[in-house]
């Protein structure tokens, strides 16, 4: 099971607006088997070393660093941090805090020092929580199980939903079954439609994905009678009724990522829409002019890409390559957007159009 922690939209906010004269951001390949995190150590080890050495270079206050590097090392040396990890690890430190992210995100390694943090990585993990539930079908047994990207996994009780077909359908059930009167689909799908109406209340204020687990027969007679949108396309064929809870999470969440890359492809015809209505811009002076005056809607970045430069309070854009750090125009776009309302996705250039570092659609047309 993935063990993950992942800041608030509000403490991403908060991260973004430190300033110091030591922000170290450190990104890690990490995994959830305990005995493959000594790579990672190591590396988180190296990149401490690293990040010191940019500083003494450039003549930092040595009582400074030597508080940096208590902060750092606090993290490193803490064998009890180390016992519970995700995909990747995230490490912000300045002379004085430490924050630490374990995310469920695959992020390759990475060292950044500046005087803000470098968060586009952590953006992608707030873009893609992998948060769901999991419906566990079958005849016998109905489990609905909600797992979290910083929770362990729980099953829920949900109110008026039946755990079995024979709960559902009492004692018709059984004179049916030993009569032959009502055909098995019949019965099943009206076992489904039951199951569907107590899900509705759950998901009427949420949109998190609902995955199934079930036979393949079953399962196809329960999304004839399925009404909720949040149902994945993806099934996981099994019938679940002796896995654990645990096991199944593990099992699913995998799936999450191909969820995750249809709900992009979904919104492909919404750009081609918006195109038409010249509500859609790719141009990063006209992006960071939207985002600094709240007219973007939906704002879809490159977390992959680094255009150096300012944006100034009125959002025009200096470009400049000589700028220190990852930090740039994009992220500051970024940072705007979400102050101003924005929903902010953080993807791979394979997501936007070829050559683009960011592609907006607008609240109304320019």
């Amino acid at each position: 099971m993935l063990y993950v922690d992942i800041p608030s939209r509000e403490e991403f906010l908060r991260l973004s607006d430190i300033r110091s004269d030591a922000c170290i951001s450190i990104y890690i390949e990490t995994s959830p088997l305990r005995q493959k995190l000594e790579t990672s150590k190591i590396q988180f080890g190296n990149f401490i070393k690293e990040a010191l050495q940019q500083l003494v270079e450039k003549g930092f206050d040595k009582r400074r660093l030597a508080l940096l590097e208590e902060e750092l090392y606090s993290v490193l040396k803490d064998e009890s941090f180390w016992d519970l990890h995700a995909r990747s690890l995230a490490v912000l430190a300045t002379p004085e805090t430490v924050r630490t992210f374990r995310l469920a995100n695959d992020l390759p390694n990475r060292l950044d020092v500046s005087e803000r943090f470098y968060l586009k990585p952590l953006l992608r993990a707030l873009t893609f929580a992998h948060s769901a539930y999991i419906l566990a079908l079958s005849e016998n047994k109905v489990r609905l199980i909600e797992f979290f990207s910083d929770a362990p996994a729980v099953d829920i009780e949900v109110a008026g939903m039946p755990t079995q077909l024979q709960e559902a359908m009492g004692d018709a059930a059984s004179h049916d079954y030993n009569h032959g009167a009502v055909h098995d689909k019949v019965r099943l799908a009206q076992y489904t439609r039951k199951i569907d109406q107590a899900l509705r209340p759950i998901f009427a204020g949420h949109d998190y994905p609902l995955i199934l687990v079930s036979t393949e027969s079953l399962a196809s007679i329960y999304r004839s009678t399925n009404s909720l949108p949040n149902l994945t396309n993806e099934t996981l064929f099994t019938n679940a009724d002796h896995i654990g809870t645990a096991e199944l999470v593990t099992r699913v969440r995998p799936m999450m990522d191909k969820y995750y890359q249809s709900q992009l492809d979904a919104l492909k015809p919404l750009f081609e829409s918006r195109a038409g209505e010249r509500r859609v811009t790719q141009d990063l002076s006209d992006t960071a002019r939207a985002a600094t005056f709240g007219a973007i809607e939906l704002l879809m970045i490159n977390i992959e890409s680094h255009a150096p430069g300012t944006v100034d309070d009125q959002g025009r854009v200096t470009f400049d390559a000589t700028s220190q750090g990852n930090y740039g125009i994009v992220d500051e776009i970024a940072k705007r957007a979400m102050t101003t309302g924005a929903r902010v996705i953080a993807v791979r250039s394979g997501d936007l159009p070829p050559g683009a570092d960011v592609q907006a659609i607008l609240r109304y047309p320019i």
